[in-house]
């Protein structure tokens, strides 16, 4: 690819992030406010401080006046973002854009969305008008055919598969008990996980992620900057985004083991950050588990395991709190649900939250200073991704 990339040009100063879950009592006005205000305070800035702004959401609003509305905001640049389940992210790529091309000193990236009383149960948002050749199933089942194609591609047993995707699902559910963001607080034993009810294909009821509502907030200036508000701020070390040809429900070759857009993104963000071993450089990694055979999977996709052994590694608690590369440890979408708008931001603040010290119970401390955030939207053979790589220190 021919992304030169902005490593360490620009830095987080400051975030927020509401708790996920179903704010009955809280519309998206009030969800926006509570996560911008959050991270302003983290900054030490005001409101007035703030150049631009860009708003993350699929279906909570339409236009900036969804942000400039609640938020007062004295006329200035409010762009509004969708790109599915990256859309959050998107929000995030874009001010650190604007910030590094020297438009603007200070921007936010905020992202939002409320579908617990909205009328929706999964995913927001009709079908638009497509040629046909497009998968006309649920996510669920979409997904679904991640785990037989896996089984099948490397001899995994039927039942041993179902032991790694119920043991995914147990590991984000114990690290998620241990943040009070989190929707779901309480840990899930294996036995439950295992036999609840099916939802679709092999997939049951803990093998997908939930419906909640919530928002978070980054605010971005110019590395050189970044001391002047705070005393730990994390530098962008890289932002990939790519969109795929979307063929695979027409691709005969497509066997549903891969995200080819998550290999792509991935290895143009490892490029920009310079890193040559995902799994030994990195300190941790928020992924998008929309399901449990989704996170196996793109345990390969993005070099965490070679092809075909991630399985192993996932019994093997390689990517546990303690492990050698823990994965989601916030509690991923497993126990955030997936507020689309909001996902990426929030994966992003518990980079920010672990690479300052700040995450408490579940601290990792193993010395490492970078870490990955991971969006994937659309289904299998046809979606966009988006990686970005973190740090607590600017590169020698």
């Amino acid at each position: 690819m021919a992304s030169h990339g902005i490593c360490d040009r620009v830095a987080i100063v400051g975030m927020g992030c509401t708790p996920f879950g179903e704010h009955w009592d809280k519309g998206v006005d009030e969800l926006l406010i509570d996560s911008t205000t959050e991270a302003l305070g983290s900054a030490g800035v005001k409101l007035a401080d703030v150049d631009a702004f860009w708003l993350g959401t699929m279906g909570s609003g339409i236009s900036g006046l969804t942000l400039s509305r609640p938020l007062r905001i004295d006329y200035k640049p409010v762009s509004r973002l969708e790109n599915m389940c990256a859309t959050g992210s998107e929000a995030f790529r874009n001010a650190c854009y604007a910030v590094a091309s020297g438009a603007f000193d200070m921007v936010a990236a905020v992202g939002v969305e409320k579908l617990k009383d909205s009328g929706f149960s999964g995913l927001v948002g009709a079908s638009p008008p497509n040629d046909g050749t497009s998968a006309s199933m649920s996510a669920p089942a979409m997904f679904s055919l991640l785990a037989p194609a896996y089984a099948n591609k490397y001899g995994v047993d039927e039942a041993e598969l179902k032991d790694v995707l119920t043991r995914i699902a147990w590991k984000n559910h114990h690290n998620g008990a241990l943040n009070p963001r989190a929707q779901f607080k309480k840990e899930v034993s294996k036995e439950v996980i295992c036999n609840s009810p099916l939802v679709a294909g092999a997939l049951g009821i803990f093998d997908c992620s939930g419906v909640s509502d919530g928002s978070a907030a980054a605010v971005i200036v110019r590395a050189e900057d970044a001391h002047r508000y705070t005393d730990n701020p994390i530098y962008v070390k890289a932002l990939s985004f790519v969109a795929g040809p979307a063929a695979g429900p027409i691709d005969p070759d497509y066997d549903y083991t891969t995200f080819v857009e998550v290999v792509r993104s991935a290895e143009d963000a490892y490029k920009q950050a310079g890193i040559q071993d995902p799994r030994a450089e990195l300190a941790m990694a928020e992924v998008h588990d929309c399901f449990t055979p989704t996170e196996l999977v793109l345990m390969e996709d993005l070099g965490f395991a070679e092809r075909g052994t991630a399985w192993k590694e996932v019994l093997a608690g390689t990517f546990d709190l303690d492990g050698d590369l823990p994965v989601n440890p916030d509690g991923g979408l497993k126990s955030f649900g997936h507020p689309i708008g909001a996902s990426g931001l929030r994966m992003l603040f518990e980079a920010w939250t672990q690479l300052r010290g700040e995450a408490g119970a579940r601290q990792i401390d193993n010395g490492k200073k970078l870490a990955l955030t991971h969006n994937l939207g659309g289904a299998p053979g046809e979606c966009v991704s988006f990686v970005s790589v973190v740090g607590s220190e600017p590169s020698a």
